[in-house]
C-alpha cells in the first residue's frame, strides 16, 4: 500500500510541476492571440479592410477609365457634344428659340 501511495504522490507531484508551466503559457498564448499587435483577430480585421479597399480601388478604376472614355468621345464628336449640351443643360444657339413641352 506505501508504493502506491509513494506513486501517487510522485504522480501528483509531477503533475503540480507541469500544469503550472502550461497554465501560464497557455494563458499568454490566449492573451497575444486576442490582444497583441499582431494578433490573429487584428489581422484578420486587418485583411477585411484590405480586400475592401482593393475593391473600392478596382471600382474607381473602372469608373476613371468610363468618364475618360466618355471625355475624348465628347471631345472628337461634336455633334454628340451639342445634342448633349442642348438635351441636358437647355443650352441653344444665339438665333434659336427653345420650347420645353411638358407631357404628363
Amino acid at each position: 500500500m506505501a508504493r502506491k501511495d509513494d506513486k501517487k504522490k510522485k504522480k501528483n507531484k509531477w503533475i503540480k510541476w507541469l500544469t503550472s508551466p502550461i497554465l501560464v503559457v497557455s494563458l499568454i498564448v490566449v492573451f497575444l492571440f486576442r490582444y497583441g499587435d499582431s494578433s490573429y483577430i487584428n489581422n484578420t480585421e486587418h485583411q477585411e479592410q484590405i480586400d475592401r479597399l482593393r475593391a473600392e480601388i478596382r471600382q474607381n478604376l473602372d469608373s476613371t477609365i468610363y468618364y475618360e472614355r466618355k471625355a475624348a468621345a465628347l471631345n472628337t464628336d461634336r455633334e454628340n457634344l451639342e445634342r448633349i449640351a442642348r438635351e441636358q443643360y437647355g443650352m441653344k444657339r444665339d438665333n434659336e428659340d427653345v420650347y420645353h413641352i411638358d407631357i404628363r
